[in-house]
């Protein structure tokens, strides 16, 4: 069966003003059978947003709109597509108590979600990995290289799947190698095999899903999804439940890459 795990909306306020009913339309003519929509959740109200327009998260205050508007689109396609409401939450090191109880709040409205790290923590300083080439270098720069930075990244991955964010935390963990974004932007040839195997084994024991998102393959610094093809290999083998997702931003990108994965791994 054909499913997208990992799509964003209006509401995100870095993405596209495409309607969700554009998206619901394109994933129906695509021959999907259901598709989670997985907006930035609100970050939390306590942390400061490092990028510079303050735009990782949705506004806290368009969140019971989204809701709404989902459910009212669920409930319009019901006979052609099953679409299941969720977000994609950030795991923050330092701000788990705040994140469980925004998780307590809204996971009731929820039928799927995904955590994710989208910052690393560095002597009291947050920076948004993902956010640009020259972000990424200038942290490395500060951690003491790329591969401690790399570390850095993995332990906040293994931390945010120990986390106890209370009854409601997603059960997919998304884009486990996003470390990988901007690999080559430099010239380091970086092994991080057994970091990788080591997130599986936790992710399998934890009963976790993972997020194979195919939206790296078309970052010009990163060429091949989140995470690379071996690992998914792995997670299949481990019995990990793989769900593609191709985190579009933009009803244009809306599976992006599906064909090319389906053909190197059944999943």
């Amino acid at each position: 069966m054909k499913r997208d795990g990992h799509i964003h909306t209006p509401f995100c306020p870095h993405g596209s003003t495409d309607s969700i009913e554009k998206y619901v339309e394109k994933a129906i003519a695509s021959g999907f059978k259901e598709i989670t929509f997985t907006e930035h959740a609100p970050l939390p109200e306590n942390f400061v947003d490092p990028t510079p327009d303050k735009d990782s998260g949705m506004n806290s205050a368009y969140l019971m709109d989204y809701f709404k508007q989902l459910k009212r689109v669920k409930e319009q396609y019901q006979s052609e597509i099953k679409i299941n409401i969720g977000l994609e939450v950030d795991y923050i090191v330092g701000y788990e108590h705040e994140t469980k109880q925004f998780l307590n709040e809204v996971g009731p409205l929820m039928d799927d979600a995904i955590l994710s790290v989208h910052f690393l923590n560095f002597q009291d300083e947050y920076v948004c990995i993902d956010f640009s080439q020259e972000v990424y270098l200038q942290f490395a720069n500060k951690v003491g290289g790329i591969l401690p930075m790399y570390k850095l990244y993995y332990e906040t991955v293994k931390k945010s799947i120990k986390a106890d964010l209370g009854l409601y935390k997603p059960k997919r963990i998304g884009h486990p190698t996003l470390i990988h974004k901007f690999q080559h932007a430099h010239d380091e040839q970086i092994d991080d095999a057994a970091d990788i195997s080591e997130l599986l084994k936790m992710m399998q024991t934890g009963h976790y899903e993972l997020d194979f998102n195919s939206a790296g393959l078309s970052k010009p610094y990163c060429k091949e999804p989140y995470p690379p093809y071996p690992f998914v290999k792995q997670a299949i083998d481990l019995q990990i439940p793989v769900i593609f997702g191709s985190d579009a931003h933009t009803a244009a990108d809306l599976h992006q890459h599906y064909d090319l994965l389906q053909d190197k791994i059944t999943f």
